[in-house]
């Protein structure tokens, strides 16, 4: 089998599974007891807060641990919308291509009365920093825009976004859940208030995760119960998933770099053989993309049969985000960057990871047109444009 899935989930890694044992076995105290016993579990979630914040350029007391990415979401928009009511600021700013976590919780605070502006990303997958200024109202409490793309992988330009909100007085926050452990993300020099991480992006275990919050940002309770992490998210710690995302963040960091020029060498390999396909296009922007991102458009087949024939080839890959694999719409991300929707239903999402092999590349690159070739010659549609009734969308 060939995994290139990443973007949905990876592998957990060796080195946090062991990290994570002796809090599943014998070192299974609450960390909230005052007893010796469950204060090892205290110590070792400090510890990994402590490692998690380092990675990002945070102070240890900004970082507050949830059950992932899109309980960090909810609870970062939440607190900026409700605080910035407070002070009749109910004006919103983010992109139209936002993962679900963040559109959702905007619509239900629209049903709450507040206005929010989605802003165009373009055709290539990129927010304008001068569409942004423009959008900045008196009444705009928060900006919350998302660092790396879930489909297409396109990079946001953060620091530039984040001067103009803190030049302008409002608070940015940033869904960093595919960015963190593959790209720079430093929340001081990218001007960030609030930023939502998923371990299960990084080789960390699933159901744990993290939002930072700068300091002097108001954050508010988004469950109630106990007083854990500072009395901002109710609920026993889950210990061992807290120290296994802090051992595979720091196992990815190290080698991030190293992991980046090899990712980025496959990724390109793969974008120029997929290319040489005819009717064929590459989704978000060409170099300013994650570094294991292949985003693409066949014209004439539809994704999901794509997808099940690779499978039965042994390739695991997606048409998009694995939130909404059973939706029949298709993808609003690539809708957002102008797709039709018969195009974007014909679409492929490939999403590297380090063990990826040039083999695993070239095993993708000779069976990907192979199916192409035979949903196409069995598709109506095709056949409407090979004679000429139907023009070509993609040239």
């Amino acid at each position: 089998m060939i995994y290139v899935d990443n973007a949905a989930t990876t592998k957990l890694s060796k080195r946090a599974l062991d990290e994570m044992m002796p809090y599943l076995t014998e070192n299974y105290g609450n960390a909230s007891s005052l007893y010796a016993f469950g204060q090892k579990s205290k110590e070792a979630i400090e510890n990994a807060r402590a490692v998690v914040a380092s990675f990002i350029g945070a102070n240890p007391n900004e970082i507050y641990f949830t059950s992932g990415g899109t309980e960090a979401d909810n609870q970062a928009i939440n607190s900026a919308a409700y605080f910035g009511a407070l002070k009749n600021k109910k004006h919103i700013i983010s992109s139209k291509f936002e993962h679900h976590a963040v559109l959702h919780t905007l619509k239900k605070l629209e049903r709450e009365g507040f206005e929010v502006t989605y802003l165009d990303v373009h055709e290539n997958g990129i927010v304008r920093v001068e569409e942004l200024k423009k959008a900045i109202r008196e009444d705009t409490c928060l900006c919350t825009i998302m660092f790396a793309n879930n489909e297409i992988g396109t990079i946001q330009p953060i620091k530039e976004i984040g001067e103009v909100c803190r030049e302008r007085g409002v608070i940015f926050h940033t869904d960093a859940v595919q960015a963190v452990g593959h790209i720079e993300v430093n929340v001081q020099t990218q001007n960030i208030d609030m930023l939502s991480i998923s371990a299960h992006k990084f080789h960390g275990p699933k159901g744990v995760g993290v939002l930072y919050c700068k300091q002097n940002v108001p954050l508010r309770s988004f469950l109630e119960g106990g007083a854990q992490e500072r009395k901002k998210r109710a609920g026993t710690e889950n210990v061992a998933g807290i120290v296994g995302m802090a051992a595979a963040l720091k196992e990815v960091m190290i080698n991030r770099e190293t992991a980046a020029k090899h990712q980025t060498m496959l990724r390109d390999r793969l974008i120029d053989g997929l290319l040489k396909i005819p009717h064929t296009k590459l989704n978000g922007d060409r170099t300013n993309r994650l570094p294991n991102n292949v985003n693409v458009s066949f014209e004439g087949i539809e994704g999901e049969s794509l997808i099940l024939l690779l499978d039965d080839d042994g390739i695991c890959v997606s048409s998009g985000s694995a939130c909404t694999s059973g939706s029949l719409e298709p993808s609003h991300v690539l809708l957002a960057i102008g797709l039709p929707h018969e195009i974007a239903h014909g679409s492929l999402r490939i999403t590297l990871d380090a063990s990826n092999t040039l083999d695993d590349v070239d095993y993708i690159l000779k069976k990907v047109p192979e199916v192409v070739s035979y949903l196409r010659n069995m598709s109506p549609l095709w056949e409407e444009l090979e004679l000429g009734k139907k023009e070509f969308q993609i040239k």
